[in-house]
């Protein structure tokens, strides 16, 4: 007999209603997703304890979770809000990812090796810096498209937007980077 695995929802009732085993289901679920993105915006030195961070504020706010959003765009917003408070209590540089191949092949998952980091780690700086800098909106987008590797009718849907109108965001909030990147390189 083939057990059925329970949704979202169904594990965040059972949290709620006090069984940690649900919430392991949701981890184990969730923290790949989680330590991607944590890894692509805070220092290597600080991804273990952030995403750990990140998973005690979801345990201790799921108890008032209201099932008004989706529970991955609910994380997705939590996530978030730890890593801008881990910034503020830090003052340190913003982390990301190198999108200069990626801006090329927007479908190609971004996956640097330590070659890649350690041959461009100027162009890392400054394109980090400058991806902190988007609006929030652009760097959403991005973040969407490249470290949770959505789909574009997927982020479409996270976002509640129609397709057209998200690609159309995409499309400028690569145009924003790639100014603000040239503008930095520039002497």
């Amino acid at each position: 007999m083939v057990s059925r695995i329970p949704d979202d929802n169904e594990l965040i009732r059972s949290v709620q209603q006090g069984s940690l085993e649900a919430f392991n289901t949701l981890y184990e679920r969730y923290l790949p997703v989680v330590y991607r993105r944590v890894r692509y915006v805070v220092p290597e030195a600080d991804v273990e304890d952030i995403t750990q961070d990140i998973f005690i504020a979801v345990m201790k706010s799921l108890k008032s979770f209201r099932f008004e959003a989706q529970f991955s765009t609910w994380l997705r917003t939590l996530v978030n809000r730890q890593v801008a408070d881990f910034y503020r209590s830090r003052k340190t540089r913003f982390e990301t990812f190198s999108l200069d191949t990626a801006l090329d092949d927007p479908d190609r998952e971004l996956n640097l090796s330590v070659e890649d980091k350690t041959s461009n780690s100027d162009d890392l700086v400054i394109l980090r810096q400058e991806l902190r800098n988007l609006p929030d909106n652009y760097r959403e987008i991005i973040m969407l498209r490249f470290v949770d590797g959505l789909q574009f009718d997927e982020i479409a849907l996270v976002q509640g937007q129609t397709l057209e109108a998200t690609k159309s965001l995409f499309r400028r909030a690569i145009s924003a980077l790639q100014k603000r990147v040239t503008n930095e390189r520039s002497p």
